[in-house]
C-alpha cells in the first residue's frame, strides 16, 4: 500500500518502479494491476498539468500504487499541491547540496514548519482528518527522494545523506554523465555511482537508480542500490510493440 512506501525504502527492499509520462490514469492503473512498487508520474520530461495529476492520483489511491512526481524547476512551491492531490512523495532533480535537499524536506514535511496546511483535500481525506491526525500522517508517509545528477553534487553527498527527512539519493545517470562529460555507460559513471552508494551507506540511506532494462537490475542490486525506475510507460509501450511485429515478420 501506498503508505507503507517509505518504511520500504528505508529497510532498503528491493523496489521497482517505472516513469508514467503519459496522463493517463488507466495507465496507471495498469501499472498497479501488473504488481509495481511504485511509480513517478514525470512532469520534467512529459507535458501533465495539475489537473491531470488529480486524476492520476485518484487511479493510483484506487488501485494502490504509491505515486510520485518529478518536476523541472529550481522551486519547491509545486510540491505541497500534489501531496494535497494524494501522491506519496516527490523526486527532485539537480539536488546539489544541503541547502537545495533542506528546502524541498521544508515543502513536504509539515513538522519543519513551512507547508501549508489543510486537510480539505484528498489527502485528508476531503475533511476527515482532524488537523494534528492529517500532519502526523503525512509526515510519516510522504517519501522525499532527491536527484543526484551533477558533478558538483558527488562533493556534498554526506552533508546530503545526513538529512534525517531525506528518504533516498536517486542517481539520475544521464544527467550525471552529462555533467561529468563522460559517456553513458562508462567506467568514470559507474564509478561516480559507486561513490553515491558508498555515501548512502555510511548515513545508511538507501540509494536508488534510473535503468533502462530490467537485466541491470541484479548486477546494481548487488552493488548496493536498492530502489529502481526502471524505463516508462511508453518505453514499456514501444518495446512490446516492436517485439510484437519483429514476431510476426519472422
Amino acid at each position: 500500500m501506498a503508505g507503507d512506501l517509505r518504511a520500504r525504502i528505508r529497510a532498503k527492499e528491493l523496489l521497482i518502479g517505472t516513469f508514467v509520462k503519459t496522463p493517463s490514469p488507466h495507465v496507471v492503473e495498469i501499472l498497479g494491476h501488473a504488481g509495481l512498487d511504485f511509480a513517478v508520474i514525470d512532469q520534467e520530461h512529459a507535458p501533465i498539468e495539475l489537473g491531470q495529476m488529480d486524476m492520476l492520483a485518484l487511479a493510483g489511491r484506487a488501485v494502490g500504487l504509491p505515486l510520485l512526481s518529478r518536476r523541472w524547476g529550481a522551486g519547491t512551491d509545486w510540491i505541497a499541491p500534489l501531496l494535497d492531490l494524494g501522491l506519496t512523495g516527490v523526486m527532485v532533480p539537480h539536488v546539489l547540496d544541503a541547502v537545495g535537499a533542506t528546502a524541498v524536506c521544508d515543502a513536504v514535511k509539515f513538522a519543519r514548519g513551512k507547508r501549508g496546511v489543510s486537510p480539505s483535500p484528498r489527502a485528508g481525506n476531503y475533511g476527515g482528518m482532524s488537523i494534528p491526525v492529517f500532519r502526523e500522517t503525512s509526515d510519516m508517509a510522504s517519501v522525499v527522494m532527491v536527484q543526484i545528477e551533477d558533478k558538483s553534487a558527488l562533493e556534498t553527498l554526506d552533508v546530503i545523506a545526513a538529512l534525517d527527512d531525506v528518504d533516498l539519493m536517486f542517481v539520475g545517470p544521464a544527467d550525471l554523465s552529462q555533467s561529468m562529460g563522460v559517456p553513458m555507460p562508462s567506467p568514470e559513471l559507474d564509478e561516480a555511482i559507486e561513490h553515491i552508494i558508498a555515501a548512502g551507506q555510511r548515513a545508511g540511506m538507501a540509494v536508488g537508480l534510473f535503468v533502462g532494462d530490467a537485466a541491470q537490475i541484479p548486477g546494481w542490486h548487488a552493488r548496493g542500490v536498492s530502489v529502481f525506475v526502471c524505463g516508462s510507460d511508453q518505453a514499456l509501450l514501444r518495446k512490446s510493440a516492436a517485439q510484437m511485429m519483429a514476431m510476426a515478420r519472422g
